[in-house]
């Protein structure tokens, strides 16, 4: 395809260029296709990993919830949640994927609280360590 770099196609794009928009290290990005968190949506001939914009967007899900403790099962029920919430499935579907996506808001606004506190801290000790630091 002239014209384009080897890392991207119309629509896919390989690993390593997955890697930089995700800011993710590709060895991440593999772990997370072997235990089925995101897997590429095709291969290339040659066996490469190819992703969609989709799962770029699954695995920048996945980045922001890792520093924030969930477990790579909570990330994979969360997932799932999100994409019955966005799709045509039964109520009764729709409504446990609600209460997950509801428990999960509430874990990270918590686990906001308590990092918003630890940066107060952290910015506190900057400060009167600032007072005594030597000349820079």
């Amino acid at each position: 395809m002239e014209g384009m770099t080897h890392e991207m196609t119309d629509r896919h794009m390989q690993i390593g260029a997955v890697a930089e928009r995700t800011e993710l290290s590709i060895k991440t990005i593999r772990h997370y296709d072997e235990v089925g968190l995101v897997t590429p949506s095709e291969r290339s001939v040659g066996g490469f990993r190819l992703y969609t914009e989709a799962d770029v967007q699954r695995l920048l899900v996945i980045r922001r919830m890792k520093p924030l403790g969930f477990t790579l099962d909570e990330m994979r029920q969360l997932l799932e949640s999100l994409e019955t919430l966005a799709g045509d499935k039964p109520a009764e579907e729709k409504a446990a994927a609600q209460a997950f996506v509801t428990e999960c808001h509430a874990r990270a606004e918590e686990s906001c609280h308590k990092l918003r506190k630890q940066v107060t801290y952290a910015e506190e000790l900057t400060a009167l360590l600032a007072d005594h630091a030597g000349p820079r």
